[in-house]
């Protein structure tokens, strides 16, 4: 437990006791060279009622009683103290493919908007966890970092478009090294991503993002984006439809979703591969799949003014104004 003043500038009441004191000497000097003044010390007995031993005491009480009600008001020992409490949440990287091939539309409108999707809808449904976007092709980026800051994150995600990646392909060992890089701080126990893509066009580095995973302590819940049947991927510039993606001989390339990498990769790391194409029923597949293995997390929360102790202050000050009132009623100074 942490001791400190509670309220600062109440301090200045304390200014009071020593004007309080001034003023009750003054009073106790004026009363006595009345007495003086009115008769000679020898007839005060007489003309005067006596008084016990113990009103020489009563304003001594009487700064005591003033000094503990001030100490109340200033609330002098409020307290802070270090509670740890344990919470289940998750860190959560989204890694989502920009490869040119999320630009197909067997699934409505296309698969890099499905992908989208998915990713807001998921955060939607989530309470404390931390979140974080990386984007990759070729090669891969972070774009934002961990927090739960979730209205900026839709922010970002709407943004994010296929030529966002200058370097084409989907490499996935290139986003697990910059996933690696933003869980540094993270316990390995909760650390999470869900990988969102066609998996298509896959450079061969699935094995190598496995080894990199298990080794971070990653599990990673991947999403498939696409049909089997596949789909023309088209070619926009500056918004525009130019064509279709065509090979060496001219002819229409068709894109077809590629599971095998994707459930691999998830099976490999303790984690699960999920069907996109659901925008209903995936999110919370997603946030299962998370749940899953939750880990509780020890955090230490510092409670500012979780205690108070005004009221023993206060007690002891009523305590000796109750003294003074019950063995001198009339509240008499003269000693």
């Amino acid at each position: 437990m942490d001791w400190y003043l509670g309220n600062y500038w109440y301090l200045l009441l304390l200014l009071l006791l020593p004007l309080f004191a001034f003023f009750l000497i003054r009073y106790l000097k004026w009363k006595n060279k009345k007495r003086e003044i009115f008769a000679e010390s020898k007839f005060h007995e007489e003309l005067f009622e006596k008084k016990s031993a113990f009103t020489k005491f009563f304003p001594v009480l009487y700064l005591l009683a003033t000094l503990f009600l001030i100490f109340s008001i200033i609330d002098l020992l409020s307290g802070s103290e270090e509670v740890e409490t344990q919470q289940k949440l998750n860190n959560v990287i989204f890694m989502l493919d920009v490869s040119n091939s999320m630009n197909a539309e067997d699934v409505n409108p296309s698969r890099l908007t499905e992908a989208k999707n998915l990713m807001i809808n998921t955060m939607q449904k989530m309470r404390n966890d931390k979140i974080g976007i990386v984007i990759f092709a070729g090669q891969a980026a972070s774009i934002m970092p961990l927090t739960t800051d979730y209205n900026s994150a839709e922010t970002y995600i709407n943004a994010i478009e296929t030529n966002s990646m200058q370097i084409q392909g989907t490499d996935f060992l290139k986003a697990m090294e910059i996933a690696v890089q933003k869980f540094k701080n993270v316990n390995k126990g909760s650390r999470k991503v869900v990988l969102l893509s066609d998996g298509e066009d896959n450079e061969g580095n699935d094995d190598e993002a496995i080894r990199l995973a298990n080794k971070e302590g990653i599990m990673i819940t991947s999403v498939g984006i696409g049909s089997e049947e596949g789909a023309p991927v088209p070619e926009y510039v500056f918004g525009q439809l130019m064509g279709y993606k065509s090979d060496r001989n001219g002819q229409t390339v068709i894109s077809k979703r590629q599971t095998e990498a994707l459930s691999k990769m998830a099976q490999a790391t303790g984690g699960t591969y999920i069907d996109g194409n659901n925008i209903n029923e995936a999110p919370d597949r997603i946030l299962d799949a998370l749940n899953k293995k939750m880990s509780s997390m020890v955090t230490t929360v510092k409670s500012q003014n979780a205690n108070h102790y005004y009221q023993y202050f206060l007690a002891v000050s009523i305590f000796f104004f109750a003294i003074i009132y019950i063995f001198n009623p009339k509240r008499d100074f003269n000693v």
